[in-house]
């Protein structure tokens, strides 16, 4: 899953780039509100780290305007405004849920977790295909029952392909989700993912259509 986070605290921001990573997380961090404006007008994003103080515009105004816009991406505002409005008015601007700092990493990435459930109209907490089950609280993959050891980039491309059962996904959107800013992607990436998936889960699990991309199943 690609997430934008925009935050202008530098310890925060790279605390939070990092923990989102090792999740299994592609991230791009920004620290001003008008490049982040820029990024969201450039890339597609599954969830977004809002900070409200933030210089250039704020997170309210990033807020309003893509609520405006109709984007449906699910926000999470990350804030120390702790006060009783504070929460009501930024849960009422449109956030879909409110945190205020300090706060828990195990708690932000549960949050994503719910916020990107509730946004895909997936209300189970795993996810599965076949006798494949993903359960991405506990980053588990098991076939018939059967514990999977998978590398971080093979779970996000699993994960990936389950959140769009049924549909094609192109080879660019999966590195999307793989790959944050300044990350080097090697030509055959995704290929070789994909290989070491289907010898790990079966062949038949996913299915590569030429010029177009991948899907599970036949």
């Amino acid at each position: 899953m690609r997430i934008l986070l925009a935050e202008d605290d530098f310890s925060l921001g790279s605390t939070l780039r990092e923990w989102l990573q090792l999740d299994g997380h592609a991230v791009d961090w920004v620290q001003r509100g008008d490049l982040a404006q820029v990024a969201l007008r450039t890339q597609d994003y599954q969830c977004i780290l809002l900070d409200r103080g933030l210089p250039g515009l704020e997170g309210d105004a990033l807020l309003r305007e893509l609520r405006q816009a109709r984007s449906t991406v699910p926000v999470l505002m990350i804030t120390a405004r702790d006060a009783l409005e504070d929460r009501v008015q930024g849960l009422d601007m449109g956030a879909d849920d409110y945190l205020v700092k300090p706060f828990d990493l195990e708690e932000l990435s549960a949050r994503i977790r719910a916020a990107v459930r509730r946004s895909s109209g997936q209300p189970s907490v795993s996810l599965g295909y076949g006798d494949v089950e993903l359960d991405p609280a506990a980053k588990r993959v098991s076939k018939a029952g059967v514990a999977v050891a998978l590398t971080a980039r093979e779970y996000a491309v699993l994960h990936t392909l389950m959140q769009r059962k049924g549909q094609i996904v192109a080879r660019e959107q999966l590195e999307d989700a793989l790959y944050g800013w300044g990350e080097e992607v090697e030509s055959n990436a995704i290929e070789v993912h994909v290989y070491h998936l289907r010898k790990k889960l079966g062949a038949e699990l996913i299915t590569t259509l030429r010029r177009q991309g991948y899907r599970l199943g036949a």
